[in-house]
């Protein structure tokens, strides 16, 4: 006899997620990855959790916030992974914009750090996109390293990161080749050996 089905209680509603990547619910406005602003998409209520589910695909999920106070303004709670696609076309919007805060503390440092050097907007973005094809964990113990070490800088990062991947040392020094080879003694024009080369040729045609 097959087990029966396990019930999967929830409550569904149509939501359309607005421009700036959120859905609300009871006050509490939630974000969404932001390839969704603007559709529609299918908000399941359960008791501890929101799931957020668009073409048939879960999309994310939250902790439910239930608030019962009436008197305040509702809540807006960030993923800040969601907006990784944003500030991939945008870097500046990185530096004000409310849903890093939420990110955490290793990148929040390594961000006060990046944004103070000329393109660190960019770096930092391709920093943070890391978390799209590796492991967070991973990322973030790149970050703490590269910190630690003094060298908060993307190429290093990505070297410890590539190492913890690998599972090489991580305590080894990056070997950074330069663009162009350069000689350390310019050599020097010997006229005086070239013209002794004429006067051997010469001494051997004349005998």
């Amino acid at each position: 006899m097959p087990l029966p089905t396990m019930f999967d209680g929830f409550v569904e509603e149509r939501k359309r997620v607005s421009p700036t990547c959120l859905i609300t619910f009871d006050r509490t406005r939630y974000s969404v990855p932001a390839s969704f602003a603007n559709r529609p998409v299918s908000l399941r209520i359960y008791p501890e959790r929101l799931v957020v589910v668009a073409e048939g695909h879960v999309i994310c999920t939250h902790e439910r916030i239930i608030d019962r106070s009436h008197r305040q303004s509702g809540r807006v709670i960030y993923d800040w992974r969601h907006y990784l696609a944003v500030v991939q076309r945008k870097p500046g919007a990185l530096r004000n914009g409310a849903p890093f805060v939420e990110m955490p503390e290793p990148f929040r440092v390594l961000q006060a750090k990046m944004l103070r050097q000329p393109g660190g907007d960019r770096e930092m973005v391709d920093i943070l996109s890391l978390v799209l094809h590796h492991d967070e964990r991973a990322v973030l113990c790149a970050v703490e390293l590269a910190l630690e070490a003094g060298v908060p800088t993307k190429t290093h990062v990505l070297n410890l990161l590539h190492r913890l991947l690998d599972g090489k040392p991580t305590d080894q020094p990056d070997v950074n080749p330069p663009a162009a080879l350069s000689l350390s003694k310019e050599p020097e024009a010997n006229v005086a050996r070239y013209d002794g080369l004429r006067t051997q040729k010469g001494t051997r045609h004349a005998s």
